[in-house]
């Protein structure tokens, strides 16, 4: 009888330590598993909205690119654009914001200057830029200056939805508000005559 007691307890005994090597195995296989779940789910998860707003305060730029067109009926061109750049080790994080904002493209800032290593991430469509990249600084305000760019940004593209900058009054009236941004122009390549046409 003692030998049966004996056998049964080696029985359990090794089939507890075949369970329980069998639940520690699968354990580390399902933990496996879920790291690889969980490596999937980071990588295709969305920027937080508060860190996109922070990121494009120190990285963005709301800009309204100006020139003479004598094909335009004013006379003058006028292109709002949203940018963002970064190095191009960095870049993957403009592919994140394309993501995230659903619009926009990516480029390198100036493919003939081999010296320059940075792209940018560029909102051109006015409805685009009316539908998303604004109304969500509206809601996820900037902290810095851009502020006010994003501001006078905003007007702007909402009187170029009202086609005013074909009209010559409205034309002007927008090259006058896109040289109080950005420091009043001080990054502008050229200055203009504000009232010339």
């Amino acid at each position: 009888m003692l030998e049966t007691l004996n056998e049964s307890r080696k029985e359990r005994d090794s089939k507890n330590l075949t369970l329980r090597g069998l639940r520690s195995d699968r354990g580390l296989r399902e933990n496996a598993l879920s790291a690889d779940n969980q490596q999937g789910r980071l990588r295709k998860k969305k920027m937080h909205p508060w860190y996109v707003s922070g990121f494009v305060d120190g990285e963005g730029s709301f800009h309204i690119a100006i020139y003479q067109d004598p094909s335009v009926k004013t006379g003058w061109r006028i292109i709002p654009e949203f940018h963002v750049s970064q190095r191009e080790t960095s870049k993957h994080v403009l592919e994140e914001l394309i993501e995230f904002f659903e619009c926009g493209y990516m480029k390198q800032n100036h493919r003939t200057n081999p010296r320059d290593v940075t792209w940018v991430y560029v909102v051109r469509n006015r409805e685009d830029l009316l539908k998303r990249i604004i109304p969500f600084f509206e809601k996820y305000h900037l902290r810095t200056e851009k502020r006010q760019d994003a501001a006078m940004f905003s007007r702007i593209i909402r009187m170029m939805i009202e086609k005013k900058h074909c009209e010559p009054k409205g034309c002007e009236r927008i090259k006058s508000l896109a040289y109080t941004m950005n420091g009043n122009g001080r990054y502008r390549k050229q200055r203009i005559n504000i009232n010339q046409t």
